[in-house]
């Protein structure tokens, strides 16, 4: 295949394309696709962005098709494993009503949990996943860089790491953020987080300004069960 018009007709299609090429493959096509038969209803697409909304292929929709976007929240770090981890993965969708019925049905039959969110509000959504999983993988290679400078040997960091992410998942899934927080911040060690924060300076100056602020907020969610004003972190 050469050209979007030597593409079949469907119901359902779905852009699995960089989020920078969601807008111009949806112009590309809806030029390909700018005659429809009014007999047959108007196809639903999907694109899987995590941050554009449905609004994005908004050529497609100058055409009557219907606009929807799915979300899978899972890391897909390798493509084998991410199959087998896929059923049971909850997917955020937000779009038109009448695209979300069919794709919420499609996602119910490939074993996804579909759940709505907002659209204006998709930028946050996505920035919620980033911060609970890219950024935890970043922490963990903070960890194991700072434990291989403090001598610790690899495969003996590699268990700390193994251990102490396992237990944390169990306790934040368990107790909620605020019943699974502990460390120096936590108790109120206010002399070690001070000591503490400048050695992890001195070593790496980014990761020291990390610790600082993760600190501040650690100290704030077991003072006031949360790390902003007006939102509950115990559950």
């Amino acid at each position: 295949m050469e050209h979007y018009a030597d593409l079949a007709p469907a119901e359902l299609w779905i852009l699995a394309v960089p989020d920078s090429q969601i807008s111009v493959v949806a112009a590309e096509i809806a030029k390909a696709f700018e005659y429809h038969d009014l007999n047959e209803p108007p196809p639903v697409v999907f694109h899987c962005s995590g941050f554009f909304p449905a609004d994005q292929m908004a050529p497609l929709q100058k055409l009557g098709w219907r606009l929807a976007s799915v979300h899978p929240a899972l890391t897909f770090a390798e493509p084998v494993t991410s199959i087998q981890q896929f059923e049971g993965t909850l997917c955020g969708v937000e779009g038109e009503s009448s695209a979300l019925e069919l794709v919420e049905d499609f996602l119910d039959e490939i074993g996804a949990i579909p759940f709505r969110i907002n659209s204006e509000s998709k930028s946050l959504y996505h920035a919620a996943a980033v911060i609970s999983n890219n950024f935890a993988v970043v922490l963990q290679a903070i960890a194991r860089e700072a434990w291989a400078k403090a001598g610790v040997p690899d495969d003996i960091a590699k268990q700390l790491n193994t251990k102490l992410l396992q237990a944390t998942c169990e306790n934040v899934v368990a107790y909620g953020p605020l019943g699974a927080l502990t460390g120096p911040a936590s108790r109120g060690d206010t002399f070690v987080v001070a000591q503490q924060g400048k050695d992890v300076a001195a070593w790496h100056p980014a990761a020291g300004i990390v610790y600082k602020e993760l600190s501040l907020l650690a100290q704030k969610l077991k003072t006031d069960g949360k790390t902003q004003d007006g939102v509950d972190s115990k559950g």
